[in-house]
C-alpha cells in the first residue's frame, strides 16, 4: 500500500484537530453551564458565556471559516495528482498554524493568535498556487 500524501494524512489528522475543538468547546461550556443544560432542549435565551467557554466557541468558529477551504484544497491537489512541494508545506503549514491557536486563543494571546491565524491563511495560499 502506498503512503498517502501528506495532503491528505493531515486531511485525515484535520478531523482529530475539529474533534479537540468540539470537545473543548463542549467541555467549557457544560463547566459553566451544567450538564442538565448541556443535555437539555437548550429552549429559550442562554446565559452569555463566560471567558473560557466564550473563547473555545469563538475558536471554534474561527476554525470553521478556513477548514472548509483546506479540505477543498487538500482534495483538489489529491485528486489533481498535485501533491507535495508547495502543496503539502502549505497543508503542514495551515494544520500546525491551527493547532497553535488554539491556546492562544483560549489564554487570550493577542497580536501572536491574529499573526497565527494569518500564518494559517499562508498555508492555504500556498496550497492553492500549487493547485493553479
Amino acid at each position: 500500500m502506498a503512503p498517502l500524501p501528506l495532503e491528505l494524512t493531515l486531511l485525515g489528522w484535520s478531523v482529530v484537530l475539529l474533534l479537540a475543538h468540539l470537545a473543548l468547546q463542549g467541555q467549557t461550556m457544560t463547566r459553566e453551564r451544567g450538564f442538565a443544560w448541556g443535555a437539555g432542549a437548550r429552549d429559550g435565551n442562554a446565559e452569555p458565556l463566560g471567558r473560557m467557554a466564550g473563547r473555545a466557541e469563538r475558536a471554534l468558529r474561527n476554525f470553521g471559516e478556513t477548514y472548509p477551504a483546506f479540505i477543498a484544497l487538500a482534495l483538489a491537489l489529491a485528486a489533481s495528482d498535485r501533491t507535495g512541494g508547495l502543496g503539502a508545506l502549505g497543508a503542514a503549514v495551515w494544520f500546525a498554524a491551527r493547532i497553535c491557536y488554539i491556546p492562544l486563543y483560549l489564554f487570550g494571546v493577542p497580536y501572536l493568535r491574529s499573526l497565527c491565524w494569518l500564518v494559517s491563511i499562508l498555508g492555504l495560499l500556498l496550497m492553492l498556487v500549487k493547485l493553479l
